[in-house]
């Protein structure tokens, strides 16, 4: 049945209709009201006349049905649903800020703001993550950036719902999705992996770090197909000042196999906001593409991408961000051996996890501090040398590792200020020996035990004897 055009005016279901903000190839969206609700509200509306795409009716399905499921800053809030047997709708909020869209007319843009944008986003698509959702369209229009600062996913047609039925995948047996930004496995009719986000997320660093496009703007199908044997030319071909931390993280993003990525959007953003800490590879040199000998091969592997990815809820518990909050005095050795048994027994059992060792250097509320101690040394090299003097015996790859030297004036807002801004998973902190005073005020641990969003382990030392010499099985890098 056709439906009939909505005029400004009309009420649909309390939602009164006011003049379109955007008329679209696929719908319209439409500003509306509701009384005793001050919210700018947007209304979307499908274009299903005759002729009207079956995949483009089916994708706003999908968008009905996932985007009531979701919350947080990271999406647009969802006021309402309407029926395909009377009006179909979706009304969700009005985004109050910028399009990354918009900055597409400055390309290419300054590294440092290409990796700020890359951790808003990444922070976003680990909050979408977890809510059990693959975006599968993630490219500047669909990226928006509140008042705030935080970074909106909009549009989630082409989106898969672990937990939902998959219309797309069972109506339909071509990829959808934006040519440019592709993952290889979509390519391969594989919806449910997140590592897929991250792709499109590492073709978009890439453009607005070169001004270029990794893959060109191909639009068939076999053009797109190379993709899953061609890798792009690496970014310091194309402007040699380029960073060689930035090129280690977009090619890693851009890896045709699935594995080869990050395996989490928070493991991503982590190295975005701490460029210092990224681990050079291979990557980070290349100035040319594969050879020809490397790109036949893959082309005619028939088991590339063959393995099915795990479920969401797996992948992003097997490759947690751990920190493990050390004190580099002298009195703590015993709860410092204590920290890193319990941190090889974790990390043994989690070969993708992420362990990130910090230190707090507390500064005083009044006293002007000193960078340097009675010995001339470096405060801040010392203890970072420290750090990684602790973290030795973990034998832990390179690319699992960073250590961590945070100043404040309060240790445990600083680890908590820490494990929020880096999405970490799990903190492993040591609790200190027991005090009148600290009774009275309530120790480190304590507090950040207390306040953490996420989960903390306390360990203590084994009563009247040092913990027992490292004897776990080595974890895996």
């Amino acid at each position: 049945m056709v439906k009939p055009l909505l005029q400004p005016g009309s009420v649909i279901d309390g939602f009164r209709i006011g003049e379109p903000a955007h008329r679209g190839g696929m719908a319209t969206l439409w500003r509306v009201t509701r009384d005793g609700d001050t919210t700018p509200m947007l209304m979307k509306v499908p274009k299903i006349a005759e002729g009207a795409d079956p995949a483009a009716i089916v994708s706003f399905e999908m968008e009905q049905m996932i985007i009531p499921r979701l919350s947080g800053p990271h999406v647009p809030k969802c006021f309402g649903v309407g029926d395909f047997a009377v009006q179909p709708y979706v009304v969700m909020e009005q985004i109050a800020g910028k399009s990354l869209l918009s900055r597409l007319g400055n390309l290419p843009l300054p590294y440092d703001e290409v990796a700020a944008i890359g951790v808003k986003v990444a922070t976003a698509l680990d909050d979408l993550h977890r809510q059990h959702v693959v975006h599968l369209d993630i490219k500047p229009s669909n990226i928006m950036f509140r008042e705030s600062g935080e970074a909106v996913l909009l549009d989630y047609g082409l989106s898969h719902h672990e937990q939902l039925p998959d219309l797309m995948q069972e109506e339909f047996r071509v990829p959808f999705g934006t040519a440019p930004y592709m993952s290889p496995e979509q390519l391969r009719d594989i919806r449910n992996d997140p590592r897929s986000d991250l792709f499109a997320l590492g073709v978009l660093l890439y453009f607005f770090s070169t001004g270029e496009r990794p893959f060109g703007e191909s639009e068939t199908l076999r053009g797109m197909r190379r993709r899953l044997w061609r890798d792009p030319v690496p970014p310091r071909k194309l402007r040699p000042d380029y960073p060689p931390w930035l090129q280690e993280i977009v090619l890693k993003c851009l890896e045709i196999e699935p594995a080869w990525r990050y395996p989490t959007a928070a493991q991503l953003a982590f190295d975005l906001a701490h460029p210092d800490q990224v681990k050079l590879t291979h990557r980070s040199e290349r100035m040319q593409r594969d050879s020809w000998a490397v790109v036949l091969r893959r082309r005619f592997n028939k088991d590339i991408m063959q393995a099915a990815p795990k479920k969401m809820a797996a992948q992003l518990s097997s490759a947690p961000i751990v920190t493990v909050a050390i004190d580099l005095g002298e009195e703590a050795a015993a709860v410092n051996d204590a920290l890193r048994l319990s941190a090889q027994r974790l990390l043994a059992m989690l070969p993708s996890a992420r362990l990130a060792c910090v230190n707090v250097r507390k500064l005083g509320r009044i006293a002007l501090d000193t960078t340097l101690d009675e010995q001339g040394h470096n405060k801040q090299i010392d203890r970072l040398v420290g750090l990684r003097a602790w973290a030795a015996p973990l034998k832990l790859d390179e690319e699992r590792l960073t250590v961590h030297v945070l100043e404040a004036v309060d240790p445990a807002a600083a680890i908590l200020e820490f494990a929020d801004a880096n999405r970490v998973d799990h903190i492993l902190i040591g609790a200190r020996q027991a005090s009148v005073m600290r009774k009275l005020l309530g120790g480190v641990s304590a507090k950040v035990a207390a306040e953490a969003e996420c989960s903390v382990t306390v360990v203590r030392p084994p009563r009247g004897k040092m913990p027992a010499a490292l004897t776990a099985p080595q974890a895996s890098s």
